[in-house]
């Protein structure tokens, strides 16, 4: 199966993510929705509509629900025009922008490196491949995001435990400080609230997962 790159991908996750996070009822689609949400956002500048659809997002309950009730807010006070030039400001630039959202920037110092290898070996062993027309590699955040989506929401099929595999190696480990590094930005305000966002999500995800390995492993324990 291919999959493009997230900065062409398609309606659904943008416009399906924003009022399912808070209302469905299921969990897995829930996180798929973050997911989904978080992909775009990293991967294109949002349009005006999908900015109008953020902005009536409903405060939801918890961490995360203060942190979608802020990029609601951050959506409703930022024309298109405002946050095209953050995202250009934040991930193109002239020459490069302040951001380099990849797995091998952010472990190594450097692109195209040894993590980018490591997410090509699993991305084969899901049976999954990167659009020939996407211009990102693989390590792109959008990209390992997106993969993670489509995990969590079953649209790609995959052995059990290989969501936590995938995030345990390719997320878990830069993720997060690319996302508080985001909140940070001070030439931003839209993408800081994004930024807030993703922060949060993978804290929580990093959690669950490792309370899933440790009622494994203890379960493990037992049955020995």
């Amino acid at each position: 199966m291919t999959m493009g790159s997230a900065a062409s991908a398609s309606e659904y996750p943008a416009r399906n993510a924003v009022g399912g996070i808070a209302q469905a009822d299921d969990v897995d689609s829930v996180r798929a929705r973050h997911y989904d949400l978080l992909a775009v956002l990293l991967g294109r500048a949002p349009d005006q509509d999908l900015l109008d659809l953020l902005a009536l997002s409903p405060a939801g309950v918890g961490v995360l629900g203060r942190h979608v009730a802020n990029l609601g807010v951050a959506a409703a006070e930022a024309p298109e025009a405002t946050v095209e030039r953050e995202f250009f400001a934040l991930f193109v630039g002239v020459g490069r922008g302040e951001f380099l959202p990849y797995a091998s920037y952010y472990l190594t110092g450097f692109l195209n490196e040894r993590p980018l290898a490591r997410v090509r070996k699993d991305l084969v062993a899901l049976g999954l491949a990167r659009d020939d027309d996407a211009t990102e590699p693989e390590d792109h955040l959008p990209f390992l995001l997106e993969v993670m989506g489509g995990l969590a929401s079953g649209r790609f099929e995959a052995p059990a435990g290989m969501q936590a595999q995938f995030f345990i190696r390719h997320i878990a480990p830069w993720a997060g400080r690319f996302f508080a590094d985001l909140e940070q930005a001070r030439s931003a305000r839209f993408y800081r609230a994004v930024g807030g966002l993703g922060r949060a999500f993978i804290d929580v995800e990093a959690e669950a997962f490792a309370m899933d390995h440790g009622r494994t492993r203890a379960g493990a324990s037992v049955a020995l």
